[in-house]
């Protein structure tokens, strides 16, 4: 293998995934979807690691294909040309078998012989064996500190004693690893990201959460303190909670709105950081002048805020905050161990958007144990709040029981999936048995709950609220079109 003279010639990838199912939301995405209306959410740690590597004195090129919306063939050429020593590929679930197929080809081409082919995220966390099984793949990284142990792994290269744990690789014939994955990393080490590094504008407009552009993605935290929720899959990544000084997420904010022009942020952390961290967080926000600059857009769960809290965030530059809701019945939220009361959805929903937020809620639909009345109570929630106006807008997914997660182990071992076949965990079919319901009934409601923003109260909150933003409008109604397309019957 050859090296530049500082260090490896790395190369983290997003090969362009072309399907008539339409554009792969891939990019540190939890849950994998094809989108008819491309979408693309910044990735943080795939950048993390990126800045790493380069501050380490690596040569690296950051080519995601599918956001750069390149052809195969320009893909191709572009790493050929850049000669990697390293390839580095995060993939999910849905896309697991077409990435084994596209590292078996890369290796055959005469600029990938040489390379190492390394894999990262959620799939490969619960399953790493497989992939050795199934591709050519040199290198699996599991655990969400991959941009650590990247950073590792090309600084030690040739020297597996001195890979941290979590890192699994080929020696001979044979399949080794380093040990469980620990998140011991202090996030504050981290360097500032290189925004021009990894094309950041790639995913500064294309992307339904924002309403001010450019915008861009930060993670004051790893990534979720309740981590319980038996469906996530990045529980895999972080069973463990870290978060960033409040210094130094600010200091981020603020180059962003000066160096970039950055308008609008988007915190990527399964769930914003709560308690006093948050109300540091808040006045100095305040206290810099920034809440006045760039809007906030974060993760948060129902039941923690109170009134006053949203009213803080609020003033300190909140705009959008994203709730998972999954389902209008109790049963479920237990089961899913959400520890949420379904009164908390209605009333913290209520409370947010009194404040002047806009709260973005999520549903999932296809659970096992769930028929058409409790389906139908779910509808009916999401389009009350729509029409009370205390969501301004909701997505819907199916249920996908993800390698890894409680849910999945559940299913597995009681008989509850439909297949294994990865290729079919990309939210366009059940893979859950529904015995209760079809999936037909399943994909209807969740069109039933995207037609409640045409309901006359629900158009009414969202005119008021956007009052002569007709870019909104338009931007809305394409999304709207969109999500009815990717759940046709």
């Amino acid at each position: 293998m050859g090296t530049s003279a500082h260090g490896l010639r790395i190369a983290i990838a997003y090969p362009p995934l072309p399907s008539g199912k339409g554009v792969a939301l891939l990019t540190q995405n939890r849950q994998f979807q094809w989108f008819s209306r491309p979408t693309y959410i910044f990735p943080v740690v795939p950048a993390s690691a990126a800045t790493m590597l380069k501050a380490a004195g690596h040569e690296v090129l950051f080519l995601d294909g599918i956001a750069a919306e390149l052809s195969t063939a320009q893909f191709n050429r572009r790493l050929a040309e850049f000669a990697p020593d390293l390839v580095v590929v995060e993939t999910k679930t849905p896309v697991v078998k077409r990435h084994w197929r596209w590292i078996a080809a890369a290796k055959s081409a005469p600029w990938g012989r040489n390379a190492s082919f390394v894999m990262v995220g959620d799939h490969v966390t619960a399953l790493p064996e497989e992939s050795f099984t199934n591709s050519p793949v040199d290198y699996v990284i599991t655990g969400g500190d991959w941009d650590f142990l990247l950073t590792n792994l090309a600084g030690s290269f040739g020297r597996p004693e001195e890979f941290e744990p979590g890192i699994w690789y080929r020696l001979g014939a044979k399949i080794e690893n380093t040990g469980p994955f620990k998140l011991d990393h202090d996030l504050d080490s981290a360097p500032p990201i290189d925004r021009d590094l990894v094309n950041w504008q790639l995913y500064s407009r294309r992307n339904g959460n924002f309403k001010r552009h450019p915008g861009t993605y930060i993670m004051a935290a790893r990534d979720c303190w309740h981590a319980k929720c038996t469906f996530c899959s990045w529980t895999t990544l972080y069973p463990r909670y870290r978060v960033r000084s409040v210094e130094k997420v600010v200091d981020e904010i603020e180059r962003l709105v000066d160096c970039y022009g950055v308008r609008e942020i988007m915190d990527d952390s399964g769930t914003f950081p709560v308690g006093k961290w948050l109300e540091d967080f808040c006045r100095e926000m305040i206290r810099r002048g920034l809440s006045r600059r760039v809007s906030i857009d974060c993760n948060m769960r129902f039941g923690v805020l109170g009134e006053a809290e949203y009213r803080l965030m609020r003033k300190a530059g909140f705009r959008l905050v994203l709730f998972g809701v999954e389902s209008a019945n109790q049963n479920t939220l237990d089961r899913f161990c959400k520890r949420l009361k379904v009164e908390d959805v209605e009333r913290g929903a209520a409370w947010a958007s009194s404040a002047g937020l806009a709260v973005h809620l999520t549903f999932m639909f296809g659970h096992a144990w769930e028929g058409p009345q409790e389906i139908a109570n779910t509808v009916a929630l999401a389009r009350r709040l729509l029409a009370n106006g205390h969501a301004a807008t909701l997505q819907c997914t199916l249920t996908i029981p993800y390698p890894g997660t409680p849910l999945f182990r559940e299913l597995d071992a009681g008989d509850g999936l439909l297949t294994r076949d990865w290729d079919d965990y990309d939210q366009r079919s059940a893979v859950t048995k529904t015995p209760l319901a079809s999936e037909e009934e399943i994909k209807r409601a969740i069109r039933a709950v995207y037609r409640g923003f045409l309901q006359p109260r629900a158009l009414w909150h969202l005119f008021r609220r956007n009052l002569f933003d007709f870019g909104f409008y338009y931007r809305g109604m394409r999304y709207l079109i969109g999500h009815l397309l990717d759940f046709r019957g």
